[in-house]
């Protein structure tokens, strides 16, 4: 499955009583989403950089608007030229395949 495969995909609501991927799974799924990096099996980050203030809010203000229409909102650290991005999904406290659709499409907004 390409990159772009994922980010056509919806994120799905988790209602819990999943378990969190791990393993072969995970590593699958990761594969897919260049320069984000695994946690602990537990989250997902990457570190977005910008040539000013700005720019790095402005994308900050993009990834919002996804994250509202998905129903998944990232962790966003916003600073001077940089934003850093940490998702998972809070219900099960853990990965699940959402967090890599919502991955691949704020890196289509990059």
């Amino acid at each position: 499955m390409e990159m772009s495969d994922l980010a056509a995909k919806h994120c799905v609501p988790c209602r819990g009583g999943v378990p969190p991927l791990k393993g072969e799974p995970l590593r699958t799924l990761s594969a897919q989403v260049a320069g984000w990096e695994v946690i602990d099996e537990h989250h997902i980050t990457k570190t977005y950089k910008f040539p000013d203030f700005q720019t790095a809010l402005d994308f900050v203000n993009k990834v919002g608007a996804i994250a509202e229409e998905q129903g998944h909102h990232p962790d966003l650290l916003l600073t001077w030229g940089r934003v850093d991005v940490k998702t998972y999904t809070h219900k099960i406290n853990g990965l699940t395949e959402s967090d890599f659709i919502l991955a691949a499409k704020i890196d289509k907004l990059a």
